[in-house]
């Protein structure tokens, strides 16, 4: 139920204002259409009013148009921290830390691809691990596993797995500076190491997609991101840290909830929010493990899209280069960073939490990549693997949202109860049938996976349009999914 004190600001901009809750710091800001904002469940309002009473927090706090129901944070969830009397919090930043989106175009067209599209699909299912658990393709020890998370994609350059170009069109070029090992618990290094190029389970996938010329938005803009070729294939892949990352949060919630009462008297609403003062120890601490994740997570999906690279170059008898596979971008919605921004015209350092939400830069700005100075950041949002999916740029308005946009549909639908209502097998059978071939680790998790159990991937996309945060370049239809 939407709450009476709601206020509609603009078309796509709503306001909690802070007397909607005791204790709120700052308002509740959520870019939504009316239709999105009635189809919210209760859980979203509380979660952003809890998260605008943490101590530091900067602005707003903010709900993207795919908000949900989360752990901690809503998920969409967006807060900035002064970084001096601020927090940290891994609520805010999720269990998977950089799960994210990468997108590389192909000179292939629909019609070059389709007759081997099943072949296709099939050798890229054997070739990647998915599926809970997992060994990737990397035998190395603990300590080079350790050097990896140090390093990121570098690493994976530095061992053939990738090109300057690869690092270049990563967020952050791939790697975080200020990753510490040793402030990863060995439970955590065990739990990693063996799962770098794996794709994992739940909503992760590789997807084989077309960007059909009906589906371009802004021809320029996907002209200078790559898209240049009438129903142009191009592959997408979602993944994270996997077992690594989740243990990182695991350990830091623990000790957080252990000091934050006792040690730093932080008296918060949600348990699900333990958090620590970003300056104490803890809270040092916790971000410099983040950062290996994030760089675990940069270079699992690095490898992954390498072994894509040698699918192709073997199924179509062509050198990777001569199909045209050139990374248009690499970026990440679960993490936090210290950014740059305009807070009351004033230009302030701030400690940006996006978790399930995506940074969408503006043209111009700093860490950009110079391909993209023009264009504004790429951001790729995914659908359902029945729908489709987007490829957004950021834009200058989205800086009232610390540049963040939306990161995909957002669930409307728990997974046991998209189990109640699809059957893999069915379902797999039908969008075979739509020209969607699909493979997956299990019937069960395909069924979770379901389009009915997303948001319109449509309605997202326009209302972050509307409220000023991205503008859509081209929608990508699918044509071959793997699902863990």
């Amino acid at each position: 139920m939407v709450p009476q004190q709601i206020e509609q600001v603009e078309e796509a901009l709503w306001e909690l204002p802070i007397s909607y809750k005791d204790r709120m710091q700052v308002p509740v800001w959520i870019f939504a259409t009316s239709e999105l904002l009635e189809a919210m469940d209760e859980g979203v309002y509380q979660q952003a009013a809890n998260v605008a009473a943490l101590p530091g927090i900067v602005g707003r706090s903010i709900c993207m148009p795919d908000g949900h129901w989360g752990y901690g944070f809503p998920i969409g969830g967006t807060a900035a921290f002064d970084p001096q009397t601020g927090i940290i919090s891994p609520g805010g930043i999720g269990f998977d830390i950089n799960c994210g989106m990468r997108l590389m175009r192909t000179s292939l067209t629909y019609d070059e691809v389709k007759p081997r599209l099943e072949e296709l699909v099939d050798r890229l299912f054997a070739a990647i691990p998915a599926g809970v658990g997992g060994s990737g393709m990397l035998n190395i020890s603990q300590d080079e596993f350790r050097e990896l998370t140090v390093r990121g994609t570098r690493w994976a350059r530095d061992h053939g797995f990738a090109t300057d170009d690869d690092l270049d069109r990563t967020e952050e070029h791939g790697c975080m500076s200020g990753a510490d090992p040793q402030k990863v618990s060995q439970k955590a290094i065990q739990r990693g190491y063996k799962q770098v190029g794996t794709l994992g389970s739940g909503n992760h996938y590789l997807e084989v997609q077309v960007a059909r010329q009906d589906g371009v938005a802004n021809p320029d803009l996907a002209r200078a991101m790559g898209i240049d070729i009438p129903d142009q294939v191009v592959l997408m892949l979602h993944t994270g840290s996997r077992g690594f990352g989740h243990q990182i949060a695991t350990d830091y919630l623990q000790k957080f909830v252990s000091v934050m009462n006792s040690k730093y008297s932080l008296d918060i609403r949600d348990r699900d929010l333990a958090c620590a003062p970003f300056q104490s120890a803890e809270g040092q601490d916790y971000f410099a493990a983040m950062k290996c994740a994030v760089n675990m997570a940069f270079c699992n999906r690095q490898l992954i899209m390498h072994r894509v690279r040698e699918v192709f170059s073997d199924v179509f008898g062509r050198d990777p280069s001569q199909l045209g596979m050139q990374q248009i971008y690499d970026v990440t919605h679960n993490t936090a960073k210290l950014e740059q921004h305009q807070v009351d015209g004033s230009r302030m350092e701030l400690l940006v939490h996006r978790k399930g939400a995506t940074r969408a830069f503006a043209p111009g700005m700093d860490d950009l990549p110079q391909v993209y100075k023009q264009t504004g950041q790429p951001v790729i949002i995914g659908g359902s693997m029945e729908t489709g999916s987007y490829l957004l740029a950021g834009r200058a308005e989205g800086g009232r949202s610390f540049f963040t946009t939306a990161h995909g549909s957002g669930r409307v639908m728990g997974r046991r109860a998209a189990k109640r209502c699809f059957h893999g097998k069915d379902l797999q059978r039908d969008m075979l049938q739509r020209g969607i071939y699909v493979r997956a680790v299990s019937s069960s998790g395909l069924a979770e996976e379901a389009g009915g159990a997303y948001k319109s991937i449509d309605a997202v996309v326009e209302a972050a349009e509307r409220a000023g945060l991205s503008t859509p370049v081209v929608r990508l239809v699918p044509i071959g999914n793997i699902k863990g």
